[in-house]
């Protein structure tokens, strides 16, 4: 979009994206506009509806907020997986409420059958890093809490809780997911998730809520580090990477910096990812992606980590899987050896939401 604030003096930029200028305002260069949610007749082709809900954070200082999804219901007492997503933009631009990403999510929630939470989570450089992270840990909470007040829909309003979790939401299946930022926030939250009594496989979100992350999907997820893998750039211009200035920027004060364990999972220092509080965990990267290599090399960590070994206790129709899907030009001919019944070579063109979430939600169109 076209600068406004010409007379302004800059004081720092992450350009294409976001400029601070010294008067302390901000202007972000690329977004997509905001829309309001839908109605079933607003969006026929899918028939989600959708809703915006404020103040979900227990912390007064901070306004928190989400849109939820809601499918098409063939049956008004019908229980969805719910699915908890993190939107990307490099942890400063695009939104909940922005027009891709309610988009994507309309599609998603019409062809996986899930109910979505989309956090509106707080952005750099107004809200550096972590806000982002504590923010989305706070969403989660909010979704959790509804599973002990199924039985209290009387006093649901006054408890800040949301009819359409307490009627719809399927609690023994809830799922986590984002791309690019938001695949960076699943991993922290799930690492947040898992910090617990290991001894009995329990996670803190388990036993604060009862409530536990059955999967979590990153999609092409924001990794990076000081020390360069396979084709990254190296020296002079690894410093001056955008990937490299972007966590700079959203994080000036992480501890550590580029290698900070919130960024550099796998660098000195890094957590242990057998602690993942998920069961199911699918990361999904793309051929011509910078992330791609780091992507991959965040997979073979969590499988060498034991991540499947602590959860053998599972029953095996629900023992743990993972999945690495190498979208090829951001094109997706197969996921399985089975042939799709939304996506097949035939079809190249098209990218198939149902079978990225289907194959790990498990639902019932799942093939």
């Amino acid at each position: 979009m076209a600068s406004t604030t010409t007379n302004k003096e800059v004081e720092k930029e992450l350009l294409p994206l976001v400029r601070v200028y010294k008067d302390g305002s901000v202007e972000r260069l690329l977004g997509s506009p905001y829309v309001p949610p839908s109605s079933p007749d607003a969006d026929p082709t899918t028939g989600v509806s959708s809703k915006d809900i404020t103040n979900i954070s227990q912390n007064p200082a901070i306004s928190l907020s989400a849109r939820l999804y809601l499918p098409k219901l063939t049956d008004h007492h019908q229980k969805l997986p719910i699915f908890v997503y993190f939107h990307g933009g490099g942890f400063c631009i695009e939104s909940a409420f922005s027009f891709l990403n309610h988009r994507y999510l309309n599609i998603l929630v019409s062809e996986a059958r899930v109910l979505a939470v989309s956090v509106e989570y707080r952005l750099a450089p107004e809200h550096p890093l972590p806000a982002a992270y504590e923010d989305c840990w706070a969403a989660l909470q909010w979704v959790a809490s509804h599973r002990n007040k199924i039985d209290d829909h009387e006093n649901y309003s006054s408890n800040n809780k949301e009819a359409w979790l307490l009627n719809h939401g399927d609690f023994e299946r809830v799922f986590i997911g984002g791309d690019s930022a938001g695949g960076n926030i699943v991993h922290n939250i799930a690492m947040r998730a898992g910090e617990g009594d290991h001894d009995n496989h329990e996670s803190s979100l388990k036993e604060s809520t009862g409530v536990k992350i059955l999967g979590a999907f990153l999609g092409h997820p924001y990794f990076w580090g000081s020390n360069p893998i396979g084709s990254e750039p190296v020296g002079d211009n690894r410093e001056n990477n955008f990937l490299h200035l972007s966590w700079e920027f959203v994080y000036p004060t992480a501890p550590g910096g580029i290698d900070n364990p919130m960024v550099n999972p796998v660098g000195e220092g890094k957590p242990n990812l057998a602690k993942l509080g998920c069961s199911r965990l699918l990361v999904c990267v793309a051929e011509n992606d910078q992330l791609r290599e780091r992507g991959i090399w965040y997979f073979n960590a969590v499988k060498e980590s034991g991540f499947q070994e602590k959860r053998s206790c599972l029953k095996s129709r629900e023992r743990i899987t993972l999945f690495i899907f190498l979208i090829r030009r951001l094109r997706l001919p197969r996921l399985c050896s089975k042939p799709c019944p939304v996506f097949s070579i035939t079809n190249p063109g098209a990218w198939s939401n149902k079978c990225q979430v289907s194959c790990l939600i498990g639902s019932p169109n799942r093939h």
